[in-house]
């Protein structure tokens, strides 16, 4: 999911592509966030960029 995100997807579209509903998303990006102690989705790109 970190993936669709990171490549821009809409929460909308990626509850399309994994077949979930939009909350489902939500719910697993603020917790894939909060994991990784981001706050925006540039800080993740940026996580993703320095791996």
């Amino acid at each position: 999911m970190v993936e669709l995100v990171a490549r821009g997807n809409t929460v909308v579209r990626i509850a399309e592509i994994l077949v979930v509903s939009e909350s489902t998303i939500r719910t697993h990006t603020r917790r894939i966030y909060a994991k990784l102690d981001v706050h925006k989705k540039q800080e993740l790109l940026d996580l993703l960029e320095q791996m």
